[in-house]
Order: structure tokens, then sequence, then C-alpha cells
């Protein structure tokens, strides 16, 4: 699970590996006023590295579609494009 400063939450998974949990962010909070979100803070890595599971935001939801407000480093805007299935603002 990752979440944005602003609170917002995403759950993923990688296609192979065995997935922990309960899946559908989306699903488990619909309808809910409060929801409280109990994670580690970050992902450790094969490598020893570790991966932030906080995030900034990456999309703003705009009336006129998803506008992309941050890159990784490395990430180009076209390869965002190309794995997204609506058109990026």
């Amino acid at each position: 699970m990752q979440v944005t400063a602003e609170g917002d939450l995403a759950n993923w998974m990688i296609p192979g590996k065995m997935v922990k949990g309960m899946g559908g962010a989306m699903d488990l909070v619909a309808g809910v006023k409060r929801v409280i979100v109990l994670m580690e803070h970050v992902a450790k890595k094969k490598d020893g590295t570790e991966d932030l599971k906080i995030l900034p935001k990456v999309m703003d939801v705009t009336p006129e579609g998803l506008k992309l407000v941050e890159l990784a480093p490395g990430v180009t805007r076209e390869f965002i494009q190309s794995k997204t299935g609506v058109p990026l603002i």
C-alpha cells in the first residue's frame, strides 16, 4: 500500500508475487467517513535498499482529466502516458 501526503491511498501488486492481506483499496474505503491506514513506512527491496511508501502527489484529478504533476528520476512523460489508459494533461 502507498499513501500520498494528502491521504490518498493505493494498493498494488507485482504479477507473480504473493499478495499479502486484503486487496481492492477503493472497495475497502467506499462510503466510509474515516480511514486509518496501518502500514510499514518503507518497503524493503531484495538488494537491501528501501522504497518510500508515503509519497507526494503524482497525479491530480481535474475536470479536464488526469494531470501529471511529478515524475521519478529517469522516467519520461511519454513513458507514463504509454502506461496510462487515458490522456494525461
